[in-house]
């Protein structure tokens, strides 16, 4: 079983800053608390191929993991994929940014979560989680990219 949950708000930044401050990827605990460390592979500008390799935690429990950028359009679209194995995956997921007339940014993000083994009974729980916490999400990424 899979689903996907996702967010929308609007930034008080342009484009480019919202995009440079997502595309970052190592900014994520500042708007993620489930995320606990982050690095990013290579150092430097994010690309298609930069990996990073996260902490979380989830449910109380403790994982590692690791997604890779596949998809990257400059201001406008960042794409990528879990390649770590855990139980419940983010098979896909990414942001879409369009630019406002007033300066602003509208930001949507998606992950599409999969279960694997015992995650296939898990996942609907954690999709239920995510998509209750996706409003609150969405304020917490906007208050990170204009407190940034």
């Amino acid at each position: 079983m899979s689903g996907q949950f996702e967010a929308v708000t609007e930034i008080d930044r342009p484009i480019e800053e919202v995009f440079a401050y997502l595309s970052e990827g190592t900014n994520d605990p500042e708007f993620s608390p489930r995320v606990q460390n982050i690095t990013k592979e290579p150092a430097g500008p994010t690309t298609v191929g930069t990996v990073f390799r996260s902490t979380v935690k989830d449910a109380g429990m403790r994982s590692q993991r690791e997604l890779r950028i596949t998809e990257l359009e400059t201001p406008s679209r960042i794409r990528w994929a879990e390649t770590s194995k855990n139980t419940v995956t983010s098979r896909e997921g990414g942001y879409d940014l369009e630019s406002l007339s007033d300066g602003r940014t509208r930001v949507r993000l998606f992950n599409v979560l999969e279960g694997h083994g015992i995650g296939k009974l898990l996942v609907g729980l954690a999709l239920s989680a995510s998509r209750k916490d996706a409003p609150a999400f969405g304020e917490r990424i906007k208050k990170a990219a204009e407190a940034s």
